[in-house]
């Protein structure tokens, strides 16, 4: 819970279920209005979001005001839709980053590519990275066609110089990686957190310890277990696991900052 943002869930299987996230709502009402916190809830601002595939009619109501059901809301900055696909997602953060790229060759009057490369590094890439741990997929279709990558592709490619290039060159050539690889590693950086208990978040809500450990790579693996559905899949935990099994064992794991460093020189290209 933030200053300005809490949010209840709860499994919902009949109307008792209706009826306790009614009972929970209530009694934050109730708290909120003490005037010993003066904490008045914007019913405006509040909605009710389903997240299944089967759509509930689930009416909750705040001072007698039935709350509205969304397919969509924006949580800490992610749009989460109720497949919890991340399609809308990118395609918000991808337009406000084209726009900004934009922005950049067109109000820039130096044409170095160096200073323009910087300009979109500070600028435009934060806009594509922002909690990409949430709404990362592993798709190769979403990878490979991702809206969020054509933003690098296209500012890339309209550098001076580099327009006859192709988009591997230029990577190579501008000494910057690829989002899908940044990515990744920060995926790697937040389990490795989650692992060595540098967060606040529980390891048994996410990961497993492999009860196998063979002689080589690294001795911290994780269980990989099969999801049963495909957006389960491309959860955090069960996307990272994959590729934290197969890191060598020249991965540095005794403190965050030699891991960092050690995955920023290793080899993903598999």
């Amino acid at each position: 819970m933030f200053v300005d943002d809490a949010k209840m869930y709860l499994r919902i299987t009949d109307d008792v279920g209706v009826a306790q996230l009614q009972q929970a709502v209530d009694a934050l009402i109730n708290w909120a209005n003490r005037p010993i916190w003066q904490l008045s809830i914007s019913v405006n601002k509040c909605c009710v979001r389903n997240v299944d595939r089967v759509i509930s009619n689930v009416n909750v109501n705040i001072n007698g005001a039935i709350l509205l059901a969304v397919e969509h809301t924006r949580d800490l900055g992610v749009v989460v839709s109720s497949d919890l696909s991340p399609s809308l997602h990118v395609s918000e953060i991808a337009g406000k980053a084209h726009k900004c790229a934009a922005l950049i060759h067109k109000t820039f009057v130096c044409r170095d590519a160096n200073i323009l490369l910087r300009a979109y590094l500070v600028y435009v890439r934060p806009l594509l990275e922002f909690n990409s741990v949430i709404w990362s997929s592993h798709t190769v279709k979403n990878i490979t066609a991702s809206a969020v990558q054509s933003v690098q592709r296209r500012f890339t490619k309209r550098l001076p110089g580099f327009n006859t290039i192709c988009y591997r060159d230029r990577l190579q050539r501008l000494s910057i990686p690829s989002l899908e690889l940044r990515r990744l590693q920060a995926d790697l950086v937040w389990c490795y957190k989650i692992v060595f208990g540098m967060v606040n978040l529980n390891f048994n809500e996410f990961f497993e310890w492999s009860p196998h450990h063979g002689t080589r790579s690294h001795k911290y693996k994780l269980y990989k277990k099969s999801p049963s559905t495909q957006i389960r899949s491309e959860f955090f935990s069960e996307r990272v696991a994959i590729v934290w099994n197969e890191l060598s064992d020249s991965i540095a794991f005794s403190t965050i900052t030699r891991f960092k460093g050690s995955i920023l020189n290793a080899d993903f290209s598999d």
